[in-house]
């Protein structure tokens, strides 16, 4: 067990709520849509980016570091294209779903991606050979995904960490105070995509496509009904082998 600073970075697919409804059906369905998104966020992130932990519809990750500023600014050109992979992502589950008519698979286009970006100490722990993170910059960063900020698609990062990576090279950030009953008064500077950026483009996919999204969700539907094993995401602990391999 050791204290380490440490890069945090919490990535959350909001909309999820109003998005699975309490129909069994559309709520099978929005799992594996969901799944689709998380998969295309693993995938995009790299070295030194480690994925600690899947959680519902939030992926947390982590770079065990001192306070470089290239390490932050590598960060956040990481978290940037990570917005970019999903939102290409969503807009071809927005075509793949076109042939079902569950409320899950017509709401796809309203799912939107917010991070939050935290610089601090984490707690290390091995559990079972996965290293596990803890302590109150964690928790932090996770209070920090309840806040008061009008939009569902933003980049949010603690004073900590913008003062290590410095102002954002492609834009203007608004500076925020959020305040909380435990932790007091925090200032965060946030983020939001351009409209350029914030597009969601559905491409022409061919109707085999849909065809086999819509075979996919039966199948889903059927293997969760009766029981049987539901496949797993990729082996995180794998994955972190390799980074930390790199």
């Amino acid at each position: 067990m050791e204290v380490r600073p440490v890069f945090l970075v919490l990535l959350d697919i909001s909309g999820y709520t109003r998005f699975a409804t309490a129909h069994k059906g559309n709520i099978l369905h929005a799992e594996l849509i969901i799944g689709d998104l998380l998969e295309s966020i693993i995938r995009k992130s790299r070295y030194p980016l480690v994925v600690h932990e899947l959680l519902g519809d939030a992926v947390t990750l982590y770079v065990q570091s001192e306070p470089l500023p290239e390490v932050a600014k590598e960060i956040r050109l990481q978290v940037a294209g990570i917005f970019e992979a999903f939102r290409q992502r969503e807009g071809v589950l927005i075509s793949d779903c076109r042939l079902c008519s569950c409320e899950a698979c017509r709401s796809v286009g309203m799912l939107r991606l917010k991070a939050i970006l935290h610089f601090g100490q984490a707690v290390f722990t091995a559990v079972q050979g996965f290293s596990k993170i803890a302590g109150p910059d964690v928790i932090l960063a996770h209070r920090l995904l309840k806040n008061s900020i009008p939009s569902h698609e933003y980049m949010l990062e603690t004073e900590p960490f913008y003062a290590i990576a410095g102002p954002f090279p492609d834009g203007p950030v608004e500076l925020r105070k959020e305040r909380y009953e435990d932790l007091g008064t925090l200032e965060i500077r946030v983020r939001f995509p351009s409209s350029e950026e914030a597009k969601l483009v559905a491409p022409k996919r061919p109707l085999l496509s849909a065809v086999w999204m819509n075979l996919r969700g039966a199948i889903y539907i059927l293997a969760t009904t009766f029981g049987k094993p539901r496949k797993q995401y990729r082996n995180l602990e794998a994955q972190n082998e390799s980074v930390r391999s790199a």
